[in-house]
Parts: structure tokens; sequence; C-alpha cells
């Protein structure tokens, strides 16, 4: 244990909810583990966590000091990075939150595009809708945010937008695939599939059928973007989605899309963003600018 960081045991006890768990898990005695908090708590002149009858929790005290810690590791991974980049390797991690629908196409192609260039660059990417994104980046859990249309943006710097028209997503064939642009009441006879509540595209349609009066009752919801992507193959339903999460070649899985007007439906916006204030590594720097470069092309395409 004395290689162990405060960060790794003080997080390895909020996970676990208590110290005899989380010793456990770390493969040393309660005792030990205890004995070096009391030792943080006493250098620090406050208690890290709460002492509940069931477990511990983190106390005031203790999120500023994993705050504080997380930023501190951020930093030397900075400057690791400039280190790294100054001397030809071009290393680096670069930690990415985003919605749902830029898992399949978007982000894919961009993170090959960059390692093509800089195969020392490692990437991790997590599905971070909305608050989870922001709240990934105040935790330091990743470096740069893509999200639409993200509750707040009071934490965050903002690094570039892209304007996500929501489009109908129905089979080859349908009735409404012959239209170049759909009306939201053209699709009232037909059955709908939803994104569950939670998601910015169901958000976004149900403000808009508050206004319009225009009802779409869902016959399917899903929280996978996938599936309401494939399903319109098979019936005729019709499902919503933005384009950025749909594949250039969508005729191939026997299903079209046709933008919604957006004299009923407003499109959605797409953030990329980062944490206020804070000074990315070298790599994660660059892959946000390549990622607002792909955006503006894409807009423009």
């Amino acid at each position: 244990m004395p290689t162990m960081t405060p960060l790794a045991f003080i997080e390895a006890i909020a996970r676990a909810g208590s110290i005899r768990a989380a010793a456990e898990g770390l493969a040393i005695t309660s005792t030990a583990l205890n004995r070096r908090l009391l030792a943080l708590e006493r250098e620090l002149g406050a208690p890290v966590f709460e002492r509940l009858p069931r477990g511990v929790r983190l106390s005031p005290a203790g999120e500023l000091l994993v705050q504080h810690i997380r930023s501190q590791r951020a930093d030397l991974d900075r400057v690791r990075s400039q280190i790294a980049d100054l001397s030809g390797e071009r290393r680096g991690h670069v930690s990415v939150a985003c919605s749902q629908a830029l898992l399949p196409y978007f982000l894919p192609r961009e993170i090959a595009a960059y390692r093509a260039g800089h195969r020392q660059v490692t990437f991790d990417v997590r599905l971070r809708d909305r608050e989870q994104a922001e709240r990934a980046l105040v935790a330091h859990e990743a470096d740069i945010a893509l999200v639409l249309e993200p509750v707040r943006l009071s934490e965050v710097q903002v690094l570039a937008t892209a304007i996500q028209p929501i489009h109908a997503v129905m089979r080859v064939g349908h009735p409404l695939a012959a239209k170049a642009e759909i009306r939201l009441s053209d699709c009232v006879d037909y059955p709908a599939g939803l994104p569950n509540e939670p998601y910015a595209v169901r958000q976004i349609m149900d403000h808009a059928m508050r206004r319009t009066g225009v009802v779409l009752t869902p016959a399917i919801t899903s929280d996978s973007f996938e599936f309401l992507r494939y399903y319109p193959g098979l019936e005729d339903c019709v499902t919503f989605q933005i384009p950025i999460g749909l594949p250039p070649e969508l005729e191939r899985d026997r299903v079209v899309s046709r933008p919604v007007s957006q004299r009923d439906l407003p499109a959605g916006v797409l953030y990329l963003a980062q944490l206020r204030g804070r000074s990315l590594p070298v790599a994660a720097a660059n892959f946000a600018r390549q990622l607002a470069r792909a955006l503006d092309a894409d807009h423009r395409g």
C-alpha cells in the first residue's frame, strides 16, 4: 500500500461504500486502509468521509479533495503530453464523452483518421448523454464532450457547434419516402418509433408536439438508436434520428431518411465542449480541433 495514491484509496472507498469492502477489493486489511484514511484526515484537519450507519460517503471536504487531486492529475497528464510532443513521440491519451448518435459512424471515422498519423495516442470513448457529459468533464473523466442539446453549459467551454435537423427513417418504398421533406402531420397515420424520454431527440419532438398539436403515439420506444435505425426496414414504422447518426449507405439496410420540416420540428444543436478554464493535453487539444473541422465540413456538405 505505500505506493497507493490518496485518490486511489479514496475512490476505492467511495465506490465500495465502506472501508471494509474497499479493503477487500484492494487486497489489504481494513485496519491498514482505515489507518491511511485517518492519517490523511488528520493532515487535512477535516473528515474525508461521513460515517453512516451502513457505510460511508464523501464529505464536502472529501469532494473538494477528490476534485483537486483529479485536477492535478489532469494537469500532469497535460504536461507529459506536451513533453512527449516536444520530443517528437506524439504520445498521449484522449478521453471523449459523447451522445449515442456519435458512436456508430462519426467518432470511429474521426478516431481512425487521427490515429493514422498518431499511432501512440490512445482513446477512451464513453457514452454520456446531456447532463452526464458535463459531469464527466467536471470530474476530469473526459477531456472533451460531444453531445446533442446538453441540459446545462455552466461549467464548459464550447469549442464548436453543428446544426442537426431531425430526420424521419422509414423503409425503402414507404409512402413517405417519395417526399423530399416530411411534415410531422404526415407521420400520424403510421406507427412511430421514438427514443426514450431522456434523449435530446425525444425532448425536441415532445416539445414540438405540444406546440403544434400533432401527436405521435409511439408504437415502439427504445434507448438504442441502432434498434430505431434498423426497425423501419421490417414494417411501415417511422423512427427519428439526427443525420450524424445515420450511415452514408443507409439504403443497404433497406431504409431511407428524409428531413422533417423545421416548421414543425426544430433542428437540434450538437456541442463540442471542454471544461471551462482547463488546458487540454496536446493530443486531446489536437483531436478537438480535428473534430471541430469535421463538424464544420459535415455542416457545409
